[in-house]
């Protein structure tokens, strides 16, 4: 920032909803200068954290709490003011990293995802998320774009998997939505076996684990459990299906519930037991099966 003072007056003047922006936060619904976030603090369904951007103010009505952009920055990082200023300075704005990331929730707008662009993955912040979940750029970059994409008029950007009708699932470390059409996504349909996942994040760790699969299985990513009727089709016609679902109540509920449907689908989810999905499984430090060449032996 050149030979410009970053103090704390300098700081209390960013906007607060660019802040935010550049964090992968957005706004789940804007009434004019207040912008509406579920809370960056907590999981939540109602959002309940505002920003009033003429004052450029923000209060967490869960809470009773609010402040300046200097007080969100200390308590959402769990650094010192002398932290936040440094990382202004440098214009980092994944430094330092939160000592306890909430977890991801999918956050639904009244307003929509317009697209803007796509390319290559560049962002430090999407690079820096993926590594975290222990996905290795070359194998984002095969099947991942950042896109660029619109919410009441402020730009955003996102780590962006397709489907097959042309809709792009969007992540980064602190939201998860979609873009329409919504649909599931197919990966070398002409093969024997399908390993199926209900998000990409999986499905790229999966290809992490066992990079030789791409050249053995077809892949059906469904984005959403609720496109498993839809691809059931697609799914019963191949000799084997190998459910890696999550390990919560719905993806467990939809693995039996396939299992009793016919004998080509294999719920896989021991695999990863005592952990709520395979990405989970890839990324726990005490882990001594994490760094296995294969995860399966080939059909």
């Amino acid at each position: 920032m050149g030979s410009v003072k970053i103090n704390c007056a300098y700081a209390r003047e960013i906007d607060l909803v660019d802040y935010l922006s550049k964090l992968g936060i957005v706004p789940v619904k804007v009434r004019g200068h207040n912008f509406w976030y579920h809370s960056p603090f907590r999981s939540e369904k109602t959002p309940s954290f505002k920003v009033n951007r003429k004052l450029n103010r923000w209060y967490d009505f869960g809470e009773g709490t609010g402040g300046t952009i200097i007080d969100f920055a200390t308590r959402f990082k769990d650094c010192t003011i002398g932290e936040f200023l440094r990382s202004i300075r440098d214009n980092d704005f994944s430094f330092p990293v939160p000592a306890c990331p909430q977890p991801i929730k999918e956050q639904y707008t009244t307003d929509r995802i317009t697209l803007i662009s796509d390319h290559t993955l560049s962002s430090d912040s999407l690079i820096h998320y993926l590594k975290k979940r222990r996905i290795p750029i070359a194998i984002a970059d095969n099947y991942c774009r950042e896109v660029r994409y619109s919410i009441a008029s402020r730009t955003y950007y996102a780590i962006g998997f397709q489907n097959r009708a042309g809709g792009w699932e969007l992540r980064n470390a602190y939201f998860k939505g979609s873009s329409s059409p919504k649909d599931f996504t197919i990966l070398y349909p002409h093969r024997s076996c399908l390993c199926v996942f209900e998000g990409f994040i999986d499905f790229l760790s999966f290809i992490t684990l066992v990079p030789e699969a791409e050249n053995t299985y077809s892949f059906l990513v469904l984005n959403s459990l609720s496109f498993f009727e839809k691809a059931r089709p697609i799914m019963e016609a191949y000799i084997e299906v190998w459910l890696f679902l999550d390990n919560d109540t719905a993806g467990q509920n939809c693995s039996r519930y396939a299992t009793s449907l016919s004998a080509v689908y294999n719920d896989q989810s021991s695999l990863y037991q005592n952990h709520k999905d395979l990405n989970d499984w890839h990324c726990f430090p005490g882990n001594p099966n994490c760094d296995l060449p294969k995860l399966l032996d080939p059909p």
